[in-house]
């Protein structure tokens, strides 16, 4: 596996964000979605591009002390070990438990409010419909995660320097608020048409976003653990 490929599929993995999703499906519903869209996505682009370019940069100037380090096979194996453990404990259920806790938690809250539920504070400020409140709640959900922590750890170990690593950096950022922006584009081209394809979406992840977050996980896992294995044999 390419370093870029592995880069890609974790950008795609982060994609998979349940909470884009529902500010996504929030803003749809709600009166100038795509002046929100748009104030969100700015808020993340600045979070997401600003943070990751000072880790990836601050990472580069530290292992140019006392030599370069990059993201050596033993690691490979670890991260790709971890993502198969991921795969292996969505697909044979066994976080049945920890959703089944969650969802008694759930319902005494709910009885708790009177049936009502109480959502998150981000949803309830985009609820507001201000393209500046949506700016700010883009800005505080879209600091990395892990996915983009390990993709920083590949593209500073591509030593591309700096217009490319920052380059890549930028394209990460990209793809993984895909679904924020393929609806905002699709709305200022064709708005109903879009509303459609959007809700056929929703309705195709609810029924297998999980599986599509195993096959992901899995196929990097593999991938990251042969990438390993060939760098220790060789």
């Amino acid at each position: 596996m390419s370093d870029l490929g592995s880069i890609f599929g974790l950008a795609l993995l982060a994609m998979l964000n349940p909470t884009l999703l529902a500010a996504v499906t929030l803003m749809l519903l709600l009166p100038s979605p795509k002046r929100l869209m748009l104030g969100y996505l700015l808020g993340a682009y600045t979070t997401s591009i600003t943070v990751g370019l000072v880790i990836v940069f601050a990472l580069h100037d530290s292992n140019s002390v006392g030599g370069k380090h990059t993201i050596g096979p033993i690691e490979d194996i670890v991260v790709g070990a971890l993502l198969l453990l991921v795969a292996f404990v969505l697909g044979t259920d066994r976080d049945r438990t920890l959703r089944e806790r969650k969802e008694r938690r759930k319902k005494a809250k709910l009885a708790k409010n009177g049936g009502e539920e109480q959502q998150a504070l981000p949803i309830r400020l985009l609820g507001r419909g201000s393209p500046r409140i949506s700016f700010v709640v883009g800005l505080l959900l879209s600091f990395p995660g892990v996915s983009y922590l390990v993709a920083l750890g590949r593209i500073d170990g591509l030593d591309a320097g700096a217009a490319p690593t920052a380059l890549l950096v930028i394209v990460f950022c990209v793809i993984q608020q895909a679904l924020l922006e393929v609806p905002l584009i699709g709305y200022f081209r064709a708005p109903e048409k879009t509303q459609l394809a959007v809700d056929g979406f929703r309705a195709w992840l609810a029924r297998n976003g999980r599986q599509a977050g195993i096959i992901v996980a899995a196929v990097i896992g593999v991938l990251a653990i042969i990438h390993g294995v060939l760098g220790v044999v060789s």
